[in-house]
């Protein structure tokens, strides 16, 4: 017989058994995952870990790219890179900060402005990033702060390079200027946002802007091992940074300098381009100011001498003016008649020095009128009645078609200029869309007269004058040299074979004409023919020519007898504010007039005029009679662009013969 206790105490021993077993299990379990852990940390997981603990142990410094260069055509440099010594403090090194900066500006003789703005910008920064103190100590500074140096722990001299316009305001509006990167900056620029350090200067206009990411260059790297503190105790690695790329561009700087003189105490633009390549040789726009007055920051009171200046110079006139061309259009009217055949050569209006249209009367320049004249006479002396009528007679919508064709109305370098402006050329359908209204035939008057709606930059003017002078063929305006563009001598080709279709016809075989291989361009329609019959074309460019060269012409004053130098041109004047019958009754000179109230004076020209090679467009706001202002310029450069062009023709050959 069983006991009764023996089976109680049997339970109680098989529970407490369980229970062993239970917490073995567990303790196995723990185990295993411990040891499983160790094992995931220590094989599968250690390339994480260990990078962490590299992240830890060190950090790289990031050193300002060095940016590109630009040069001019003949290898100038128009914007580079200066030494600068500057005054770098290391705050990790620093036991007290507060000291240490009293200390430096007894030493460097700093204000309190300047101080309580070091510590400010200090206060901004991450404990381990550089501060820059000065970023442009006098070589007295740099000396005096090197002999304290023993007693100024974590300070740091430092050799650095900074922009550097050489030619001060004669570039500013086509490079632009740099400065400080701002929030906006490393928003919109991804290149900018990863190349970042304290004061990183980035192009804020102009070229600058538009072509950072080939100038910012490459960062170098500076690797510390630093303590828990974040503090450097061993430097391990040096990488040298890249610096940017060097630009060079097709600009002539003695001509950009020229330009500039000719401005002088005006505000205005002047462009000059080769008909045949698109060359910009200059471009000027003024009044410009100094580039390098960004560089460190500028004071409120070069900035407000800047800002509040009437003719403000901030802005670029020959890519972002929007102005009445005034008569520099005629050409382009002109030759939109014979092309569609609204008038021939022939063609005469008696000009009373107004005509009655529709209600209104419309003036000509000259009160007195120019009597009976042809189309020649009329562009030679700029007479406004007979375009009142030949408008009428050609209509908006033709004139519209025309003048695209020759670059009016769309932007000339595309996305080159951010700030570029497109301009407009009406049509019927433009008002319509815009304005929801009908076009009124009177429109058309003025407009043939480069009045109204019409507005045009300089830059415009330029080209369209360009492709008028090299026979009427399309041609790509560029600013920046590339070596795989075509040749002056084979763009002369690709001219004539293009000109020779035209003439024969669809069917034309290219290989009639030569076997010759020309490399081809992105731009398919290149030098193709923007006329229908090219005999108008040089009909126009040789009523230019009288109306530079011929007695009565409208810039006969401003001519060169000399073969080398001659050239063709037409004036314009454009109408800031409406004349009234009594103000014109008064015939006032223009210096009688308020600076405000005054035409804009225009002048477009070529030449040589035998065997043309240059365009030019001149532009003097508030200038008054183009004639008298702007003809006169185009008088003076001519001279140095013709004489320049043969220097500018070595460099040319010089390349081709290091290619060969």
């Amino acid at each position: 017989m069983i006991s009764l206790g023996s089976d109680t105490s049997y339970r109680k021993q098989s529970v407490v058994n369980r229970r062993m077993f239970i917490l073995s299990a567990a303790k196995i379990l723990v185990f295993g995952g411990i040891v499983a852990k160790l094992f995931s940390l220590q094989i599968n997981q250690n390339k994480k870990y260990l990078t962490l603990s590299d992240k830890n142990r060190l950090r790289e410094w990031k050193l300002p790219p060095i940016r590109g260069d630009f040069q001019d055509f003949f290898g100038n440099t128009i914007a580079g890179n200066l030494k600068v010594y500057q005054l770098h403090v290391i705050p990790e090194q620093v036991e007290n900060f507060n000291n240490l900066i009293v200390r430096v500006k007894d030493i460097l003789d700093l204000d309190q402005k300047t101080l309580n703005r070091i510590i400010k910008k200090k206060n901004s920064q991450k404990p381990w990033e550089t501060l820059i103190v000065s970023e442009n100590l006098s070589w007295d500074q740099f000396v005096k702060i090197n002999f304290y140096l023993h007693e100024l722990s974590g300070v740091k001299p430092v050799l650095s390079v900074a922009r550097s316009y050489p030619y001060n305001e004669n570039y500013t509006h086509l490079l632009g200027y740099v400065a400080q990167a701002s929030q906006n900056d490393l928003i919109n620029n991804e290149e900018i946002k990863k190349k970042h350090v304290p004061g990183l200067r980035v192009g804020k206009i102009g070229l600058e802007k538009s072509l950072e990411n080939e100038l910012i260059g490459m960062n170098g790297v500076q690797r510390y091992e630093v303590n828990a503190y974040g503090k450097r105790i061993n430097q391990i690695d040096h990488i040298e940074g890249q610096k940017g790329r060097s630009i060079k561009l097709t600009v002539d700087t003695k001509i950009q300098q020229k330009c500039n003189d000719l401005l002088k105490d005006k505000a205005g633009s002047i462009c000059v381009m080769d008909i045949f390549t698109g060359e910009i040789i200059a471009m000027h726009s003024s009044p410009s100011f100094d580039p390098n007055l960004f560089l460190y920051g500028i004071s409120y009171e070069n900035w407000e001498n800047i800002r509040s200046n009437p003719k403000k110079p901030l802005i670029n006139r020959s890519i972002t003016g929007l102005y009445p061309p005034g008569s520099t259009i005629k050409p382009i009217v002109a030759l939109s008649a014979l092309e569609n055949n609204i008038i021939s050569t022939k063609f005469k209006v008696n000009c009373t020095g107004k005509i009655e249209m529709y209600g209104q009367t419309y003036n000509c320049w000259k009160k007195k009128g120019h009597g009976v004249v042809n189309l020649r006479e009329a562009l030679k002396v700029s007479c406004d009645t007979f375009f009142y009528e030949m408008s009428r007679r050609l209509g908006v919508d033709r004139l519209n078609e025309t003048a695209k064709k020759f670059g009016l109305g769309n932007k000339v370098f595309g996305n080159i200029f951010n700030e570029e402006k497109k301009g407009l050329v009406p049509s019927t359908e433009w008002k319509k869309n815009t304005l929801g209204r009908g076009w009124v035939l009177g429109e058309t008057l003025i407009t043939g007269i480069g009045q109204g709606y019409i507005q045009t930059t300089p830059l415009q003017l330029c080209l369209m004058t360009a492709q008028l002078a090299n026979g009427g063929f399309k041609i790509n305006p560029k600013i920046i040299v590339n070596e795989t563009d075509l040749s002056f001598e084979e763009i002369k080709f690709k001219i004539e074979k293009n000109l020779e279709k035209k003439i024969q016809g669809p069917d034309f075989d290219d290989a009639m004409v030569n076997d010759i291989e020309i490399p081809s361009n992105k731009d398919e329609n290149l030098f193709e023919p923007l006329f229908r019959n090219q005999e108008n074309v040089k009909f126009v460019l040789e009523a230019m020519f009288a109306s530079t060269n011929e007695v009565r012409g409208t810039s006969y004053s401003s001519r060169i007898d000399d073969k080398k130098y001659q050239f063709a041109g037409k004036t314009g004047t454009s109408q800031v504010k409406r004349i009234t019958e009594a103000q014109r009754e008064l015939d006032l000179d223009t210096s009688q007039i308020p600076y405000k109230d005054r035409d804009h004076a225009l002048y477009i020209a070529f030449g040589p005029y035998k065997n043309p090679r240059y365009a030019v467009s001149i532009f003097v706001e508030h200038g008054g009679s183009g004639g008298s202002t702007a003809a006169p310029m185009a008088k003076k450069l001519f001279k140095i662009v013709i004489d320049r062009h043969e220097e500018r023709e070595k460099i040319r050959q010089n390349h081709k013969k290091l290619e060969i």
